[in-house]
């Protein structure tokens, strides 16, 4: 969300970590923004942040600088753990991506229209078909995967904009899905747009998600690398120990 265009949330607490300001929201208080978002066609932009999206922001100030400009909720226990530590106070619920998002689709008390932006096309329809499945109050308007050229980006958002969704999903990973949401918002008609990174894979079940004693261990990082290896290893093995010390600077300078 373009917080300078559009003061939707003036009553909403931040924390700040490093360069990034997160929003601290309980799963019901952030249903609500968006539900309020889409009743009353005011726009919001929501980017999920874990530890490697603040690792990320500072190692590209642009793309914190994007960041910035959308409403961003907490991800994992890593960014837990940092508002305890910097804070005294963790924040009160994990709202990752995969779980957030489907409880938007059951507990927002509206019907939307959906458009589904990213992944490979064959998860993209698999995904596709447990929305319109799983959430019946809801219609999914259209879809296209997310292997375009970003100089299309003009004829994609004039795709989704005939179709009038309340209600984007872009799964491109990031920083490409947050930076397409912002650069592009002005030719985007669609109330609410979230980045929600690798949610198609796990509805489309291309990849399974972790048990739930697992998630409520905080360990889910830990079933995903033992399942992707050699894509994750940077992110989690290097990353965890980076983001320690970059919050640890944090605190203290240096």
């Amino acid at each position: 969300m373009n917080k300078v265009e559009l003061d939707l949330q003036p009553w909403i607490n931040t924390m700040e970590i490093g360069p990034l300001e997160i929003s601290r929201l309980n799963r019901r208080e952030a249903i609500g923004l968006i539900r309020s978002a889409v009743l009353r066609g005011e726009r919001l932009d929501v980017a999920i942040c874990n530890a490697h999206t603040v690792l990320t922001a500072i190692d590209d100030p642009e793309y914190a600088a994007t960041l910035n400009r959308m409403t961003l909720l907490n991800d994992g226990i890593g960014i837990d753990l940092a508002s305890r530590f910097l804070n005294g106070s963790p924040f009160p619920d994990n709202l990752n991506g995969t779980d957030f998002v489907p409880d938007v689709l059951k507990d927002i008390g509206l019907s939307l229209r959906i458009y589904l932006l990213g992944a490979e096309e064959t998860q993209l329809q698999r995904a596709r078909k447990h929305i319109e499945k799983t959430y019946p109050a809801h219609e999914v308007v259209g879809c296209r995967n997310g292997y375009f050229d970003m100089d299309d980006c003009q004829e994609v958002c004039a795709e989704i904009s005939a179709l009038r969704p309340d209600l984007i999903l872009i799964a491109m990973g990031n920083p490409r899905q947050e930076k397409f949401i912002v650069q592009n918002r002005q030719n985007l008609d669609v109330k609410v747009a979230i980045g929600v990174g690798a949610l198609f894979d796990f509805m489309s079940g291309s990849v399974a998600r972790a048990p739930k004693i697992v998630r409520a261990a905080g360990l889910e990082w830990l079933f995903r690398l033992l399942q992707e290896p050699r894509r994750l290893f940077r992110r989690y093995v290097v990353g965890i120990p980076r983001f320690a010390s970059a919050v640890f600077k944090f605190r203290f300078g240096g």
